[in-house]
């Protein structure tokens, strides 16, 4: 089962949501669907990283709807939601759709948990809005600027893509082998592509605009964001992948700038972590989110 909620971000942006689990109870005021929550059941609002999409938190999101009122996110510019060509795609926009997202879904006090540009979201949010936040997860992201080079690489990286792709059996092994970023043959990385694909007329394309990627990734890679982690006060799990893009040294000194940061890696997982190893990344998880019961 999906549910898709319309939500509206800043500028007016059109922002699809989504709970992937068994259908809410139904508010007994029956005056707002969007509102409609198990009884009692503290919220989860998931963010994908870039180029991402809420349905790859589909499994995550399934399993914690036993327990919470899960939501993911489709960010702008990517999945369903709308990718105006003049949007805005600074971190504030980002940052002010999540918040918006919460407040329209009545999901605070949320614990947030965030995947690579989504779990830099995430912190910003939770450092603005303390108010809004009880606990956060972030999934495999650098608080260190990774600079203009990086930006270049991204470029180049975009414009080797073979599109358009004829088949998505093709989509599958050119992110899952062929890609020359991939250093061993990574299935689950070829399937989270094939998530992100649409069929055009002349063959599969991604969902996203690549330029708009580019426009969302300039506004963090230039920057550290270390002062933003420092300034969240709730409870925080720092995860990593062991193969993943956030080094042990630098995920453990965020657990330390972290006033209650946290810190947990899953084995045989690169940066997709939920992806690689879902029965891993859940429990990596699940103790941190059982102990904000308490908190």
């Amino acid at each position: 089962m999906a549910r898709r909620i319309d939500v509206t971000g800043t500028g007016g942006v059109r922002l699809a949501a989504w709970e992937f689990g068994d259908p809410p109870k139904t508010d007994p005021a029956g005056s707002d669907p969007a509102r409609d929550v198990p009884d009692g059941s503290p919220g989860v609002l998931l963010l994908h990283g870039l180029m991402g999409r809420a349905s790859h938190w589909a499994s995550t999101a399934r399993w914690l709807s036993g327990r919470y009122r899960a939501v993911a996110l489709d960010q702008r510019g990517h999945g369903r939601s709308d990718k105006p060509p003049q949007a805005s795609f600074t971190r504030d926009a980002y940052v002010d759709d999540a918040e918006a997202a919460l407040e329209q879904l009545g999901l605070a006090p949320v614990v947030l948990i965030g995947h690579a540009m989504g779990a830099l979201t995430a912190w910003q949010l939770a450092a603005k809005r303390p108010d809004l936040v009880r606990g956060l997860v972030i999934c495999d992201m650098r608080a260190s600027a990774l600079g203009a080079a990086s930006q270049r690489e991204w470029d180049q990286w975009f414009q080797s893509w073979p599109l358009p792709f004829a088949t998505l059996a093709d989509v599958r092994k050119w992110f899952g082998e062929d890609d020359p970023w991939v250093e061993r043959p990574n299935p689950a990385r070829g399937e989270f592509y094939a998530e992100v694909m649409a069929e055009s007329p002349d063959g599969w394309r991604p969902v996203f605009d690549p330029e708009q990627m580019l426009r969302s990734r300039e506004t963090w890679v230039l920057d550290a964001h270390w002062e933003e982690l420092a300034q969240v006060r709730c409870p925080a799990l720092v995860v990593r992948g062991l193969d993943g893009e956030l080094g042990r040294a630098e995920a453990q000194e965020m657990v330390r700038v972290l006033p209650r940061g946290q810190y947990a890696e899953v084995a045989d997982a690169g940066h997709l972590v939920h992806y690689d190893q879902p029965e891993a990344w859940r429990a990596a998880i699940e103790p941190f989110l059982d102990s904000l019961g308490s908190d």
